[in-house]
């Protein structure tokens, strides 16, 4: 289901908890509002369609990849870039690795690690930053 989003500081800046198997309509909501934004969207965290759950969904061209208990376990290539976000007005300039390393669920609850480049992993590390209570 497509859910409203979120612009409500308060939750953006909480951290979120743990998601678990309950929380799989969750999962669906945050792809299909994120299939329904994809024309001005890239990447979205629980939170920002107010559930304060560790789930973040991203598009990586034509493919939505939603990833439950995302952590960054590994980071290299630091450079500073400038980012927006559906949740919050303007711009803010943020430090971003070229390559990480993400271990994570996937919607079968079957753990996975991957490593992503360059705007596959910018994306990654604003919306866990999003599950971190960080705005950006």
């Amino acid at each position: 289901m497509i859910r409203e989003i979120n612009h409500d500081i308060s939750i953006l800046s909480t951290k979120s908890v743990p998601a678990t198997k309950a929380d799989l309509n969750i999962v669906n909501d945050l792809v299909d509002t994120l299939n329904y934004h994809k024309a001005n969207c890239i990447g979205m965290a629980a939170n920002m369609i107010g559930k304060n759950k560790r789930i973040i969904a991203c598009a990586f061209g034509p493919l939505i990849v939603p990833m439950i208990n995302p952590k960054i376990t590994k980071k290299f290539g630091k450079y500073s870039t400038s980012e927006s976000c559906l949740s919050i007005a303007g711009k803010k300039e943020t430090t971003r690795y070229k390559n990480i390393v993400v271990t994570y669920l996937n919607q079968n609850f079957e753990k996975v690690t991957s490593e992503f480049t360059d705007l596959n992993a910018q994306i990654i590390q604003h919306e866990i930053d999003h599950c971190d209570g960080i705005l950006i």
